[in-house]
């Protein structure tokens, strides 16, 4: 009990922190021997096709154009398109508008992936650009991407996220905007040790002729378009003068619902991405798959449980050991936190320090919500829209 209990704390500490700690020890070491590609500032620009998906977006897609068209990149290699399947309100009328994009609409909604593929006929662009219509892109964001490409080993490159955080934000904002710092600087240090292990829908990039389709029910379709490109032997670059800008969740609910359907995607994709899980095909590969991504969607949530649990018994049996004791005692404090920080929210008092704990616990509840969801066959592909705070 006490062997187990060890092994799953390391593997818990590793998952969240000893993974980040060793990456950035390791690439340390390799900047003493190798230098990281250098890129040219006298090459010709590739054509590129930006694609959004938009769904039921007549609130925002105004702005959203006026983004795309204020992309610092030359406008005869720039294709930009608009799929709007499904579309019930006037997005596909005010798309109409604008001759300086081309618009997809069909009154059928199949999913953002059906809708994706519906699309790749109509690229005319070396590199193919995706990005969500509910997010802003700097200006040169496509510049930052595309410079990649330089290194014929490169066949996709992630943009950052970013999350606009007020200063009275509350949980939703505040815990995802924390998280996805975390996230960015883990992709950083991936990229510099090999390849990051997936991307981003909100901005990501993909050279057209590495595009292979997707099973229709995919539900987390960025992450696998990515990491089939990846399998294929190419690395999935990261780029975060390349961003894309929204707001947080709406609230807590809305950002549960979003991250229960992404773990349920990403139990998916470890189904499928037989190659991204086999050492002997890419190994270093596998060790940042396994490390950035298997745990934290298919154990290291369960193992939380687990934990708890053993150190309540250990305590039980030996009550003067304080290590122990120590531990049971910063589990407890730590779960207290999260929750007073989920009473708090629901009665709209804000206290930053209390978000962090108490989205981190509501972010692993996703990932056991998720894996049910996704076993029990209950999670569809279709694109769910997530409400976001007004902008």
């Amino acid at each position: 009990m006490i062997i187990f209990f060890w092994i799953s704390l390391f593997i818990i500490f590793y998952t969240f922190f000893g993974y980040g700690i060793l990456l950035y020890i390791i690439i340390k070491i390799k900047r003493l021997f190798k230098k990281p590609y250098q890129f040219k500032e006298d090459v010709e620009f590739p054509s590129v096709s930006l694609i959004i998906a938009a769904y039921n977006e007549e609130d925002i897609i105004e702005d959203k154009i006026k983004n795309c068209l204020e992309i610092d990149y030359p406008k005869s290699i720039l294709q930009i398109i608009f799929i709007t399947d499904g579309s019930t309100d006037h997005t596909p009328n005010i798309i109409k508008k604008n001759p300086e994009v081309e618009l997809l609409h069909e009154d059928n909604r199949a999913g953002k992936i059906a809708a994706i593929k519906r699309a790749i006929p109509s690229i005319k662009g070396e590199i193919a650009v995706f990005t969500d219509a509910n997010t802003f892109l700097n200006t040169s964001a496509i510049k930052e991407l595309v410079k990649h490409y330089q290194n014929p080993k490169v066949g996709a490159v992630a943009g950052e996220k970013r999350i606009m955080v007020e200063n009275e934000a509350d949980a939703s904002a505040a815990g995802e905007g924390f998280y996805w710092k975390y996230e960015s600087a883990l992709k950083k240090w991936d990229y510099e040790l090999y390849s990051n292990v997936g991307a981003a829908g909100e901005l990501f990039s993909i050279r057209t002729s590495l595009y292979q389709p997707v099973e229709s029910d995919t539900i987390n379709d960025d992450h696998m378009i990515a990491m089939r490109i990846a399998e294929k032997g190419y690395i999935i670059a990261y780029e975060p003068h390349a961003y894309a800008m929204e707001t947080g969740s709406a609230d807590t609910k809305e950002e549960l619902k979003r991250k229960i359907r992404i773990a349920a995607g990403g139990i998916q994709s470890i189904v499928r991405l037989k190659k991204s899980a086999n050492p002997f095909y890419q190994p270093i590969l596998t060790f940042q798959y396994i490390s950035h991504r298997v745990l934290r969607w298919i154990l290291t949530p369960w193992l939380m449980i687990v934990v708890f649990v053993l150190n309540l018994m250990i305590c039980i049996d030996d009550p003067q050991n304080w290590v122990y004791q120590l531990i049971l005692v910063g589990q407890i404090l730590f779960y207290l936190a999260a929750i007073a920080g989920y009473l708090l929210e629901n009665k709209k008092i804000k206290i930053k320090i209390l978000f962090i704990p108490y989205y981190f616990a509501m972010m692993n509840y996703a990932a056991m919500a998720g894996t049910i969801r996704y076993f029990k066959g209950k999670q569809s592909a279709a694109w769910e829209k997530s409400k976001r705070k007004a902008s």
